[in-house]
């Protein structure tokens, strides 16, 4: 999996300075970085028989950036 921005307890405790959390994330197309929540549905999608032939792919959360 290869998530954008999201928002952690690490990024409030020294992931970011404290000077750039407020732009944090801003930049995706969603305007915001992305809650943990968010990748649930991957996670689960992963973590079950229903991926057994995913092999050498890359998952994208990215906020809505194409490409990424």
């Amino acid at each position: 999996m290869a998530p954008g921005p999201f928002s952690t307890a690490l990024q409030m405790t020294g992931g970011q300075p404290p000077d750039k959390l407020p732009r944090f994330g801003a930049e995706t197309p969603i305007g915001r970085p992305g809650q943990p929540a968010g990748l649930a549905g991957i996670d689960v999608l992963l973590a079950s028989p229903g991926s057994s032939c995913s092999t050498g792919q890359v998952f994208a959360a990215v906020g809505g950036r194409a490409g990424a």
